[in-house]
């Protein structure tokens, strides 16, 4: 299973009170990425939390399938959005070929390590040929809790590049730096972006 009970029910708790500031902006690394994509192609959001990135990327023109594994914050995500997003756990992603981008900003950085190669599987096959894969981690040395109690794998960026290497994703890019997490704590956070030979 790819979903912790404690980070979920975190997040189930805290959505209701998901406020959006005027001028709030999506992911920086959100319009490179859309950019590899075909114009109005098809995307998969994993971890659309309130729904910002995803309203982004309709704008941009792009099908989006707004996904979370807590239905709090989907909920939340449809009030503000009107996105038609739906709940849905990373394990539960069952898609074959369907969308020319995955885009899954500091979501599968959620994921026990254990259920991470089953989730890139499932990920690399909802992917058409030459599909392109965005994710974020932050660093570590070993799985373990925040500080406000969310399960994080905190991978290297060795283990990490072996378990796309495994799943048969090339990677195209790979960015580290320096980061503050939601718990104030000072952690390096790696993007990765892939594609699906």
């Amino acid at each position: 299973m790819s979903t912790d009970p404690a980070t979920i029910a975190f997040y189930q708790e805290r959505a209701p009170y998901w406020v959006f500031h005027s001028g709030e902006a999506h992911s920086h690394q959100l319009d490179a990425f859309l950019d590899r994509l075909p114009p109005g192609s098809a995307l998969l959001e994993l971890g659309c939390g309130g729904g910002r990135d995803a309203e982004h990327i309709r704008k941009r023109g792009f099908v989006v399938d707004a996904t979370d594994g807590t239905p709090a914050l989907v909920k939340r995500a449809n009030e503000a959005f009107a996105l038609g997003a739906r709940v849905m756990a990373f394990h539960e992603l069952e898609a074959e070929a369907a969308y020319a981008g995955v885009w899954a900003h500091a979501s599968l950085l959620h994921s026990p390590r254990a259920a991470l190669p089953d989730v890139l599987a499932r990920i690399h096959r909802a992917l058409v040929p030459g599909g392109w894969f965005f994710s974020s981690y932050k660093l570590g040395d070993g799985e373990g809790r925040d500080l406000l109690g969310r399960l994080h794998n905190f991978p290297s960026p060795e283990w990490l590049l072996a378990a796309y290497a495994r799943a048969n994703f090339t990677i195209e890019s790979h960015d580290i730096y320096a980061g503050k997490a939601s718990d104030g704590t000072q952690r390096d956070w790696i993007d990765l972006i892939a594609r699906k030979a």
